[in-house]
């Protein structure tokens, strides 16, 4: 059986410190309102698992998801605007 062995530059170059970087945040924080948007949608699915969907339960998805596509839109074009490309 061979054994591996890292060498010291190798390991330093692959070193996971289990955080985030600051690229990946900034990230995060520019998906946030289509995250929570996601979430408010998933959560509305979820009520209506258990029982028929009622029409207030059919207004309510239908304005959760409206909102998911307002949020996706606005996250295209803010990306778009920061690329200095068209949407």
């Amino acid at each position: 059986m061979k054994s591996i062995i890292t060498l010291p530059a190798t390991s330093q170059a692959l070193a996971f410190d289990g955080e985030p970087s600051a690229a990946e945040l900034d990230a995060i924080e520019r998906e946030m309102p289509l995250i929570a948007a996601e979430v408010d949608l998933l959560d509305v699915e979820i009520m209506t698992l258990d029982r028929p969907a009622t029409e207030l339960d059919e207004r309510r998805i239908r304005r959760a998801r409206n909102r998911v596509l307002v949020e996706r839109r606005n996250l295209t074009n803010r990306i778009a605007v920061q690329s200095g490309g068209a949407a």
